[in-house]
């Protein structure tokens, strides 16, 4: 018997198409899943139930007369930082606890016309700030592959409901990592697209010239699908383009760089030994393999360290305790600036009060040359490093993170130590690239993920390479 929750997009599609089973059964069965497995995996901070339904409803009305587009009738998860018309929204965070949408993200909107099924919104680090799913201001989540132990972050709900077969894909956002490090820890595919691919309109935003959102799913063809149906450009959106590169794929004729930086001090062992067998896979079906530099990655972390807090500080300024959710009653306050500043104080989890301070820190005045706007130009330099290495390679791999999960609780002392888990991440952000994290191993049942990047607005090389990949290679 086809067990329901363990299907991909195709076969998902596939089936619906020859009605083995009904859209609306499909989800039934997904709700019965999260209500009998999350309480212990806490993936979701709310379900959409009836919204499901109707939507269900529609898809089979849709299936019946033969109108089916790719993702109509497959069930899907929503990272809690991304609008659903008339559904609570709150990143994560105290402060949105009782906001619900006003209005739809048109990643959300593109997925309704193809006939997607919202199963709930899921867990994250309070506004996407982290890389463990612990920094949530409601619960932390944990990795289904070992309860003990972090799913990654941000989008760590979305990645830990898909690897727990708790919907078929999920869409998360990835600022620094937070669709890949997640994707690698739970064993997943994570696809973070070139910047301006996809529309960031109804994103609550973190860091506006770094975000991105992506899909996370069990395999990179179901990637490709999810990208189709979001992509492209949109006037709520000046970022977005419609200009895509699409190139012949050959593995005889394909080079990949490996970047020296990559695999350095503080990789794991463990994980190099599974991304160094998936390099060897490439080598003998025939890739040309390059080692390659780029020299600058050692900035790249201290240079998102200043620009993503300076952005944050921005866009987090208009929570003030009057337009969201008050969280100090008026009359506890001596005037306006302290009812702000009270408001600010307990609707703020600590990790977001650090990264507003230390944003409002480099952009203010006196520090904004030293810090912020030198940052900027290590941000270009880094990116040319990136052009550069693409005049050698057509894609760059590498583990997606230099650890494997590690356990609840055993980074959250060492800030430094956690923000490290995206050492390999940060710098595609920073250059406005596409990469993707495929599963390519496991350590005692740990998953490790490889990080392909590409040229920008190149995904489909990223997809020819990736679905080789995963036809081809035992793990």
């Amino acid at each position: 018997m086809i067990d329901l929750n363990k299907l991909t997009v195709k076969k998902a599609r596939k089936a619906l198409d020859r009605q083995d089973f009904s859209a609306k059964e499909l989800a039934e069965s997904f709700f019965k899943k999260i209500k009998n497995e999350d309480p212990k995996i806490r993936a979701y901070l709310s379900l959409t139930e009836e919204l499901a339904m109707k939507q269900a409803a529609g898809a089979d009305k849709m299936i019946a007369s033969g109108k089916t587009k790719l993702l109509t009738g497959i069930p899907c998860a929503i990272k809690d930082n991304l609008m659903i018309k008339g559904e609570r929204c709150t990143a994560g965070s105290k402060f949105l606890e009782k906001y619900t949408a006003p209005y739809e993200a048109t990643v959300i909107e593109k997925l309704r016309n193809e006939g997607a099924i919202f199963l709930g919104k899921t867990n994250m680090d309070e506004f996407a700030m982290g890389s463990s799913c612990e920094k949530s201001a409601y619960f932390p989540t944990k990795n289904p592959q070992d309860l003990d132990r972090v799913p990654g972050g941000s989008s760590g709900g979305s990645a830990a409901a898909v690897a727990a077969d708790m919907c078929v894909f999920a869409l998360g956002s990835d600022t620094g990592g937070s669709i890949r490090q997640p994707a690698s820890f739970c064993g997943v595919a994570g696809l973070k697209p070139t910047y301006g691919a996809v529309s960031r309109y109804g994103l609550i935003a973190f860091a506006s010239s770094l975000d991105q959102i992506g899909p996370l799913a069990k395999n990179s063809e179901d990637c490709r699908i999810i990208f189709d149906a979001i992509k492209g450009r949109d006037k709520m959106d000046s970022t977005t383009v419609d200009t895509f590169v699409n190139k012949d794929f050959d593995i005889k004729k394909l080079r990949i760089g490996l970047p020296k930086e990559y695999f350095g001090k503080g990789l794991d062992p463990n994980v190099e030994k599974s991304v160094r067998e998936a390099i060897k896979f490439f080598e003998k079906s025939g890739a040309e393999i390059k080692e390659i530099s780029l020299p600058r990655t050692d900035y790249a972390l201290p240079c998102y360290y200043i620009i993503a807090p300076s952005e944050a500080s921005a866009n987090l300024a208009r929570f003030d305790g009057i337009r969201y959710n008050e969280m100090v009653k008026p009359e506890l306050a001596d005037n306006v600036i302290a009812f702000y500043l009270q408001n600010r104080q307990a609707g703020f989890g600590a990790e977001v009060k650090k990264r507003i301070m230390l944003g409002t820190y480099t952009l203010s005045a006196g520090y904004y040359d030293a810090y912020y706007k030198k940052a900027l130009k290590v941000r270009t330099l880094i990116k040319n490093d990136f052009e550069k290495a693409f005049q050698e390679a057509d894609v760059i791999m590498g583990p997606t993170s230099p650890c494997l999960p590690f356990k609840i609780g055993e980074k959250m002392d060492n800030p430094l130590e956690m923000y490290l888990a995206d050492v390999y991440t940060v710098s595609v952000n920073l250059a406005g690239l596409p990469g993707i994290s495929l599963s390519c191993g496991a350590h005692q049942n740990l998953p490790i993920g490889l990080q392909i990047i590409a040229p920008q607005f190149e995904e489909s090389t990223l997809f020819n390479v990736s679905d080789y990949f995963e036809k081809n290679y035992k793990i």
